[in-house]
C-alpha cells in the first residue's frame, strides 16, 4: 500500500477515535442507553471501515489471514444490521410509526443473521475463493443502506425534524460503503482521488449520525427530566412552588432556629414580566423566567432556598449567623445582577431586548415560630411597594400627562 494511502486512511482511522472518544464522554457524563447505542455504532461500524480498507494487515503483517477474512466478511453487516436497528430506535420505534420500525427492527434481525452466516463460511472458505464471498459481502451491505435511505425519507415526509439531515447521513454512508469495498476487492482504475474522498464521505457519515445521535439523546433527556419532575417544581425554571416551596422554607426557618441564627427572605417581584406578550414573541415569558431563575440561583448561592411563589415573584431564603454580612452581601448581588438586560427570541426568530423591572423586599427576621406564608406575603408587599415607588419616579409619558384649558383671564 503506498505511503499516500497510508496515511488517508489513517487520517481516517484518527477521526473515527476522535468521534469514539466524544462518545465515550457522552457516556461517561450522562449515563444512558442512547449515549451506550451511539459508542457502540461508532466503535463497531468504525471498525468495519478501518478492516476493510487494509490498513490493519499494514501495521500488524503478523495477523492471522483468517481472521481477516472473518472480519472482512462479517463486521461490515454485522455493523449494518446494527446501525439500521439503532437507527429505527432513533426514529422513535414503534410509538412514532409502526412500519419503519417494523422495517429496521426486521431489516436488522435478517442481516444480523447474514452476518452469523458469513462468519461461519469466511471461516472454511478456501482463501482463493474469498473474493467472491467479499462481493456477496458488499452487496448484503448495501440492503442497510437502501432500508435506512427509506426510513429517513419516509420519517422526513411525517414530519420528523432531525430525518432530513440524517437522510444526508445516508447519502454518504452510500458513498463510504461503495467506496470502502471498492478498495476491499482491489477494484482496478481507481486511486488516490477516489480513497480520499471515501474517507471524506465515511468521516461525514459518522459525524453526521453522532452529532444527530447527541441531538435527539439531550432531547430524550430532557423530556424524561420534565416527566419525572418533583412535584410542587415549576417546569420552565425546575425551582419548587407552592406546598413544596412553603416546604423549604420551613424546613429551613426550623434549621436556623435550632442553630439560632437568622432568616432573611427575599421576596424579587417581575413587575413586565409579561410586557412582550402583546409583541410577536408570545410566550416569551418563559425564557425570561428561566433566564431569572438561573441569575437568581447564581447570585444567592447554592446553599439558599429559591423557589417561585408566582410567575412575577422569586423568592429567596438565607440563613445565617447573627453576626454575620452573607445575607447583605448576596442581595448586593441579587439587586445588581438579576435586573440586567437580557434577549429573548419571539416566533420570528429576532431577538427582542427585555430590561427586568424588579422591586425587593426583604424581611430579616429570627425564624422560631414564625409562619413562612406570613413572612413570604410581608415580604411580597415591600417588594410591590418599591415597585410602586419606581413607577412614580419613572418620567411620564405624554399619554400620562394630565392637560387641561388655562384659565381666562
Amino acid at each position: 500500500m503506498p505511503v499516500s494511502e497510508i496515511a488517508v486512511w489513517s487520517a481516517m482511522l484518527g477521526g473515527l477515535l476522535t468521534l469514539s472518544a466524544v462518545a465515550l464522554g457522552d457516556v461517561l457524563a450522562s449515563r444512558s442507553t442512547g449515549s451506550v447505542r451511539n459508542l457502540l455504532f461508532v466503535l463497531i461500524a468504525g471498525a468495519s471501515c478501518v478492516v476493510i480498507t487494509g490498513l490493519p494487515e499494514v501495521f500488524f503483517p503478523e495477523l492471522p489471514e483468517r481472521l481477516l477474512m472473518v472480519l472482512k466478511a462479517s463486521l461490515g453487516p454485522l455493523a449494518g444490521a446494527m446501525a439500521l436497528y439503532f437507527l429505527g430506535t432513533w426514529l422513535g420505534g414503534v410509538r412514532e410509526d409502526a412500519l419503519v420500525h417494523n422495517l429496521t427492527a426486521l431489516g436488522g434481525t435478517v442481516l444480523l443473521l447474514v452476518a452469523l452466516a458469513l462468519v461461519a463460511v469466511s471461516s472454511q472458505v478456501d482463501p482463493m475463493d474469498f473474493h467472491a464471498l467479499l462481493v456477496l459481502a458488499a452487496f448484503v451491505n448495501l440492503v442497510p443502506v437502501l432500508l435506512g435511505l427509506v426510513a429517513v425519507i419516509r420519517a422526513a415526509k411525517l414530519g420528523d425534524p432531525l430525518a432530513r439531515w440524517m437522510g444526508v447521513g445516508m447519502v454518504c454512508l452510500a458513498a463510504a460503503t461503495v467506496g470502502l469495498y471498492a478498495r476491499g476487492l482491489n477494484v482496478p482504475g481507481l486511486g488516490q482521488g477516489t480513497w480520499l474522498a471515501t474517507a471524506v464521505f465515511t468521516l461525514a457519515y459518522f459525524l453526521i449520525a453522532s452529532v444527530l445521535g447527541l441531538v435527539r439523546n439531550r432531547y430524550n433527556r430532557e423530556l424524561a427530566r420534565l416527566s419525572r419532575l418533583e412535584k410542587g417544581a415549576e417546569p420552565a425554571t425546575g425551582l419548587p412552588t407552592g406546598a413544596a416551596l412553603l416546604a423549604e422554607v420551613e424546613h429551613a426557618f426550623w434549621r436556623t432556629a435550632r442553630r439560632g441564627g437568622v432568616c432573611t427572605v427575599v421576596c424579587l417581584h417581575v413587575s413586565n414580566l409579561y410586557e412582550l406578550t402583546e409583541a410577536p414573541g408570545q410566550g416569551t415569558e418563559h425564557q425570561i423566567l428561566t433566564t431569572l431563575a438561573a441569575r437568581v440561583r447564581r447570585a444567592a448561592g447554592f446553599r439558599c432556598v429559591v423557589g417561585l411563589y408566582h410567575p412575577r415573584c422569586f423568592v429567596v431564603v438565607i440563613s445565617t449567623d447573627k453576626l454575620n454580612n452573607v445575607a447583605l452581601e448576596a442581595l448586593t448581588r441579587l439587586r445588581s445582577t438579576v435586573a440586567l438586560p437580557m434577549s429573548v427570541t419571539d416566533a420570528k426568530h429576532t431577538y427582542q431586548p427585555f430590561t427586568p423591572q424588579l422591586g425587593m423586599g426583604v424581611v430579616t427576621l429570627e425564624p422560631d415560630g414564625s409562619s413562612p406564608m406570613e413572612v413570604i406575603n410581608q415580604a411580597e408587599r415591600r417588594a410591590l411597594a418599591e415597585v410602586g415607588e419606581a413607577s412614580d419616579s419613572r418620567p411620564l409619558s405624554q399619554h400620562d400627562i394630565d392637560t387641561a384649558p388655562g384659565a381666562l383671564l
